[in-house]
This record gives structure tokens, C-alpha cells and sequence, in this order.
């Protein structure tokens, strides 16, 4: 599949993300076609996995989140919870793991690993608006289109800044411009990294982050 020209290198440009290591494009589904089922967001999960809902019944799409990667979102959430207090930032809240009111053509309720709210919490389902960071920590069962549509998703809704963190790869800390997502910062050795594409700096040591 040929590159797309116009999206420039480890930008999430329209329904395409283009590999800045130089590897192929990843496109997920035009909107419209029935390449992805549409989540309804719904009561808890069934069986201890992290499910979308699809009438009658629950559809089961992934397993529950690993150990590992709960206590990185762990570690994650209490290192910008930390930043935020550091910064006097009252109106911050930082919280773990809650439903989004977000609607798009590939994506419906995404479940963040944490967010930063502008606003305190309230309700199971917390609109987009409030988002001022979204944290995905991605595992190998996230596929590459799996991971597009969260994106499209969040930039759709105007996050303002979404980190991704692959244990395997690296964090990498988004900024939205003029609708796309660009990396601002990118960790990917032990040391420390001062995370500015954020609602206040965060410093992230990687080794830490993913020490089990």
C-alpha cells in the first residue's frame, strides 16, 4: 500500500497512521463499512474480560488487562497525579480507568487507562470535554487497528494531548494540532524525559515505568 504523501511521519492523519521507523501504512476501515463492530457502552463486563456490549447478550473482544500492564498505568497515573500536586494545579484530577463520551465512525465509549480531567468527576461515563490528557497503555493484544481508532477517536473529540506507552517500545506524548495527533515527546531509553505535551511537565523515567 502506497505511503500517504501529505501525512508527515508519526502523525495519525485521517484513518491512516504513518510508521516514522518507515514501515508500511496501517489503514483501518473507510467509515461506513462493516469492517468494525460498534461498542455500545453498557453495563460491567462479562467473564473478567474487559468486553463490548452488542444486543442480546456481551460480545467478548479482548482479555482482561495483564498485571503488568496495570501497574504501569498504575505507576503512570500516580506519576502525573505527583506533577499535578507539584504544580499547584487544583483543578486537575487524574483518575484510572473510566468510560468516555466519545462517538466516532470507528470508536464509541473508549475506556482510557487514565485520564486528566479539567473538572472534578462524577458519574460512570465522563464527557469528552472534560479530557485535558488521555493515557493508553497499549498490550499485545491491542491491534494496530484497534489502537487507530483510538486515536481517530480522541482527536475527533479534541483531546488535547493523548500518551501512548507500548513496555515494549516506549512512551511517546501527543499533541493535537489542527486535528492530528503529532509526537512531541518521545521516551524510549532510561533516561529521564521531561514530558511537555501535557497539561503540566511530567518527568518520565522509562525503566522505572516498566520495571515488573
Amino acid at each position: 500500500m502506497a505511503r500517504d504523501s501529505q501525512a508527515p511521519p508519526g502523525r495519525w492523519h485521517g484513518h491512516t497512521h504513518v510508521d516514522p521507523g518507515g514501515g508500511d501504512v496501517r489503514r483501518s476501515a473507510a467509515p461506513g463499512r462493516p469492517a468494525h463492530r460498534r461498542r455500545v457502552a453498557g453495563p460491567a463486563p462479562c467473564g473478567g474480560r474487559r468486553s463490548h456490549r452488542a444486543d442480546p447478550g456481551c460480545l467478548h473482544v479482548s482479555p482482561a488487562p495483564s498485571g503488568e500492564h496495570q501497574l504501569a498505568a498504575h505507576r503512570l497515573a500516580r506519576l502525573i497525579e505527583d506533577a499535578v500536586e507539584d504544580a499547584g494545579r487544583t483543578d486537575l484530577y487524574v483518575v484510572p480507568a473510566v468510560d468516555v463520551k466519545i462517538s466516532s465512525e470507528l470508536r464509541t465509549a473508549p475506556t482510557p487507562d487514565v485520564v486528566v480531567l479539567d473538572r472534578r468527576p462524577a458519574g460512570v461515563s465522563l464527557p469528552a470535554e472534560a479530557l485535558a490528557l488521555a493515557v493508553e497503555v497499549w498490550s499485545p493484544a491491542n491491534r494496530q487497528a484497534g489502537r487507530g481508532a483510538k486515536m481517530w477517536a480522541y482527536a475527533e473529540a479534541g483531546v488535547p494531548f493523548v500518551w501512548t506507552l507500548d513496555p515494549r517500545h516506549g512512551l511517546i506524548a501527543h499533541r493535537l494540532d489542527q486535528g492530528v495527533y503529532v509526537p512531541e515527546n518521545v521516551v524510549t531509553t532510561g533516561e529521564p524525559v521531561t514530558i511537555t505535551a501535557s497539561p503540566v511537565t511530567v518527568e518520565v523515567d522509562l525503566a522505572r515505568l516498566i520495571a515488573f
